[in-house]
């Protein structure tokens, strides 16, 4: 999810006097604008402003039977385009609810563009728009960012359901602070001498300045919450303060007496503590760090609900406190820098982001060691293991060997362990490494589907194995399995994947019917051979099952009666041999072929 860096208007909880800082009717709401500090303390509700309604957007009516219970209106204008949201901090045991509406008159607010009215049983210490500055991505009581363009007018309504009210802060983010950092908001709907209230970090210099034409004198007053006593010796244009207060001056000008009020509240600046490097052992199953454990070493004695911690991948980042990486992070293999910024809550303009730590995800990569190796049958051994070892890490085999590869002479199963050390840190990983027996191929069969328009022929290894196959000079195919082979001689190879060697042999594809029946009905009467003249001087001699000859086919004689010596034969089984020429002038005998078939009467 996109980060976006909070900026500028930081509204805070303090002691002071609340005078001027809540309204509790939209028709006095409270005009706020940049860096613009906010006592968020709420009592009771001043007029009901939704006239009776029972509703408006996801608001309901509360425990006092109107919408508001504790009430808080502010309005702000902004002055340029972008991404806006908006953080309202509080106690994380008190129930709070908002609603924005793009309005600039009360009596026409419409329905809320933003609006959240869940109740706080996860004990969050945000609602709002856009994105929990703590990370929590889960936050039911946040709301989508909204896109501002200048000049449009706002509302925020902001109601305490639980009637346990400690306060509330507000904080606006987005990236049109980002573009506009001094003029995001439109500070002109503040009318006062000494402008919008200020939020300061404690290390900042704070100037007030009263400058007024023709001013004949100045006189100062602080307020530390007991009313207003003048500073004795304050008595130029300018003040600068040192502390939390409400300060006021009286210009006196020849016409008139001008007096002016202004709230200056100081954030403290964080330390982040120091966080020792983290080495931990990473594999596929522990790949998310959780960086929220170091949550409470980075804080240190801060409180947890006044300042937040976030982790970032440069340093640019962290100072700008942009693309947070989530507290889920998803690390990989491997060293590299976190960088470290602590927030303050209540007001983001006050940050550490000195601090950054190493997180070493110490690990072994076997993936590349291969599980599952083959040994050739007549190999006299083979190397198994890591071939590009990391000189860094050791090697111990279930054979007690130290090397990263070994040489073993047949199947088998070993276990290899890869170990990384890194100081006191050590993580190791076992693979093991079955050896399986690849015997060389061989054709055990080949089926010949004939006498059809279109003849298959199936080659069938004699061992199961990672084989490819080939008809003459054809390509290899994974498939053992070829169509439309013309009858004669061809040529089948095997070949081992594994490199295991291949084996090529010759075939017949003719077609030989399994039976015939010379019963005079004039129906198969002779045994016929279809394609016998596609080899090369064929003899085709056919046998009884007790090997005696009884007849012999050739190219030009190709069909048998089933007689011998012109007497009929009983109804049996009978074989077959077929011999032929090849290629080199040798007679040869014809293998995988079917041979034999039956007589029947």
């Amino acid at each position: 999810m996109r980060f976006e860096c909070q900026l500028l208007l930081a509204f805070l909880i303090l002691s002071l006097p609340l005078s001027g800082q809540v309204s509790p009717d939209c028709s006095s709401a409270v005009p706020i604008c940049s860096n613009t500090p906010v006592n968020g303390g709420t009592l009771s509700y001043g007029v009901d402003d939704f006239n009776g309604a029972h509703s408006s957007g996801c608001l309901e009516v509360s425990t006092s039977g109107v919408i508001e219970s504790n009430s808080a209106w502010y309005r702000f204008r902004t002055a340029a385009s972008g991404q806006l949201g908006i953080n309202i901090g509080h106690d994380s045991s008190e129930d709070w609810d908002f609603a924005l509406y793009l309005a600039d008159d009360c009596n026409t607010l419409g329905d809320p563009i933003r609006c959240n009215f869940f109740d706080n049983r996860d004990q969050n210490t945000f609602i709002g728009i856009g994105m929990d500055p703590s990370g929590d991505t889960a936050n039911v009581q946040y709301e989508d960012w909204i896109q501002v363009e200048p000049g449009q007018d706002y509302f925020l309504f902001i109601n305490n359901f639980s009637n346990n009210n400690s306060g509330f802060s507000i904080q606006f983010s987005g990236d049109v602070f980002t573009t506009n950092p001094t003029d995001a908001l439109d500070c002109s709907i503040v009318s006062n001498l000494l402008g919008p209230p200020i939020a300061a970090c404690e290390n900042e210099t704070v100037i007030l300045d009263a400058t007024t034409p023709n001013a004949s004198s100045y006189a100062w007053y602080e307020d530390l919450g007991m009313g207003f006593n003048e500073i004795l010796g304050a008595n130029n244009a300018t003040l600068q303060v040192l502390q939390d207060a409400f300060y006021r001056v009286r210009v006196i000008t020849p016409t008139e007496s001008i007096i002016s009020d202004v709230q200056v509240a100081f954030n403290q600046v964080p330390v982040t503590q120091a966080v020792q490097d983290i080495i931990y052992c990473f594999d596929d199953s522990n790949s998310i760090f959780d960086l929220s454990a170091i949550d409470a070493t980075a804080r240190g004695p801060l409180a947890p609900q006044e300042f937040t911690v976030s982790y970032h991948s440069s340093q640019v980042d962290a100072d700008l406190g942009l693309n947070p990486l989530p507290k889920e992070y998803q690390k990989t293999l491997g060293d590299e820098t976190i960088f470290i910024r602590t927030t303050s809550v209540q007001n983001p303009k006050c940050y550490d982001s000195f601090q950054s730590f190493r997180l070493n995800a110490l690990g072994v990569n076997i993936s590349n060691i291969a599980s599952e190796v083959s040994i050739c049958e007549n190999a006299a051994s083979i190397t198994i293991g890591e071939e590009n070892p990391n000189p860094n890490f050791s090697y111990e085999w279930s054979t007690g060997e130290l090397t990263p590869t070994i040489a073993v002479a047949g199947p088998g199963s070993y276990s290899l362990t890869v170990t990384n050390s890194h100081g006191m840190a050590t993580c190791s990983q076992t693979q093991v490494i079955n050896v399986l027996e690849s015997l060389s191929p061989r054709i055990g069969s080949v089926q010949v589907n004939d006498l059809q328009s279109d003849n298959s022929v199936t080659i069938i290894p004699e061992f199961d194995g990672n084989y490819e196959f080939r008809l003459d000079d054809g390509r290899f195919q994974s498939s053992n399995r070829f169509n439309g082979v013309f009858p004669g001689e061809h040529t089948v190879t095997i070949i081992d994947l594994e490199g295991c060697g291949s084996i090529t042999e010759p075939i017949v594809v003719m077609g030989f019917s399994n039976h015939f029946s010379p019963n005079g009905d004039g129906a198969n009467e002779n045994w016929q051979v279809e394609g016998l003249s596609a080899v090369n001087q064929p003899i085709l001699s056919i046998y009884d099952r007790y090997g005696k000859l009884l007849a012999q086919l050739n190219d030009l004689n190709q069909s048998w009666d089933g007689l011998f010596n012109g007497q009929l034969l009983p109804a049996s089984d009978y074989w077959f041999k077929l011999t032929y020429v090849n290629n080199t002038g040798n007679r040869v005998e014809a293998k995988y072929i079917q041979n034999h078939f039956s007589l029947r009467r």
